[in-house]
């Protein structure tokens, strides 16, 4: 062997062996105590004490002189910095264990903590619930699928149910058709036309369900005969159509109240629908467009056998986050009827039977109904997703 071989040998090892002080697993397998047993206790102690810091916030607010602004400023330091020292603890407890246990662990190593609160904030609720649904109204004892028994023979139960399916039927088709529609008009228009107007449109999406709740309760106002008519609908039911003012909200004949409130979530989720929609038929390409035209199509058959088509995936998925929203209505008929009148909701009555009733047994048996109602529509979208992934 020649010399300059056994040079570069040497050298070669000289450059490699510092790889393993860089702040990474040690590169022969070695583990290191000391940083595992740091890390661990940091992690442990960090955690306890930004959990201690935001419960203090609700159970001891006078720590803070019941300020405000004061629990804001802790709040966001807390936050942040507690979250930069956990990873600076869970990163040093990685770095201590060997190179094969710490490169296996470290993808899920710094999920964890997501992991973790999604766990505390979604899944423990989901469980327990699922758990105080086979209990009696103050979770005492056990009465096995007594609750379930009780709410399917509820009349209002059933009727709220019968309403969660009209609200089904009516708002995702409504919503994803005028979306379609704004979408495809709007789109008809000079530049300047097509940003107002779908800013215009999308505009409701900025309001919150009880604001908006509380403006189409103007509309829908009541005031006697013969007064002036505050409310619109009932201003041009007298003055266009001469009839007499109506109590609209109050009106359970052919679930009247319903279809009026369902007006109120169309009318806020349009723009959502027609935003994502627009993006769907402005990337059609357009060489299909033209050679539709060529071959003698009409706009309509453009629209319906070329466009259409070809923005299906985001039809379906528009539609489907419609769907969910629509199966967990609550705002709008809390505000506008709380149920009275034949146009309770699954969720509504949740609330009714929890906080009016006090029977946390049948308050969760109904939340569980709505659980599982609920479940195939996200297995569905998320096998969507996952689809329309696979095929780009």
């Amino acid at each position: 062997m020649r010399m300059t071989d056994v040079h570069d040998d040497v050298s070669g090892l000289q450059t490699k062996a510092p790889l393993s002080q860089l702040g990474k697993p040690d590169v022969y397998g070695r583990t290191s105590p000391r940083k595992i047993i740091i890390g661990l206790v940091g992690l442990v102690v960090v955690g306890y004490l930004v959990w201690t810091i935001f419960l203090s916030f609700g159970l001891r607010p006078e720590w803070y002189m019941d300020n405000k602004f004061i629990i804001g400023i802790v709040a966001i330091i807390t936050g942040v910095g507690g979250a930069a020292v956990l990873f600076w603890f869970l990163n040093m407890f990685v770095e201590g264990l060997p190179q094969r246990a710490s490169l296996a662990i470290i993808p899920y190593a710094y999920l964890l903590p997501g992991f973790g609160l999604m766990s505390l904030m979604l899944l423990y609720p989901a469980v327990r619930t699922i758990h105080d649904s086979f209990a009696n109204a103050d979770t005492t004892a056990y009465v096995g699928f007594e609750n379930y028994r009780t709410i399917f023979q509820d009349q209002e139960f059933r009727n709220s149910l019968f309403n969660n399916l009209l609200w089904l039927l009516v708002v995702p088709v409504l919503t994803v058709a005028l979306g379609i529609a704004v979408a495809v008009l709007a789109d008809k228009l000079s530049k300047r036309g097509e940003s107002v107007s779908k800013s215009v449109i999308f505009l409701p999406m900025a309001i919150s369900f009880v604001g908006a709740s509380a403006i189409w309760k103007l509309v829908y106002a009541y005031d006697n005969p013969g007064s002036n008519q505050t409310g619109l609908l009932n201003a041009v039911w007298v003055n266009v159509f001469h009839g007499e003012p109506q109590t609209w909200l109050n009106t359970s004949t052919l679930h009247l109240n319903s279809f009026l409130m369902m007006v109120i979530l169309i009318w806020l989720q349009v723009g959502f629908a027609m935003t994502l929609l627009s993006s769907a038929i402005k990337g059609v390409p357009e060489d299909t467009i033209e050679a539709a035209r060529i071959d003698g199509a009409s706009e309509w058959q453009i629209f319906w056998k070329v466009v259409l088509p070809q923005i299906k995936g985001t039809t379906i998925t528009v539609f489907i986050t419609v769907l969910i929203l629509v199966l967990k209505i609550f705002d709008i008929v809390y505000v506008l009827t709380n149920g009275r009148f034949n146009s309770n909701v699954i969720a509504n009555l949740f609330f009714l039977r929890l906080f009016k009733g006090g029977d946390n047994g049948i308050a969760s048996a109904i939340v569980v109904v709505l659980l599982v109602a609920v479940l195939p529509v996200l297995i569905y979208q998320v096998r969507h997703f996952r689809a329309e992934e696979a095929n780009r």
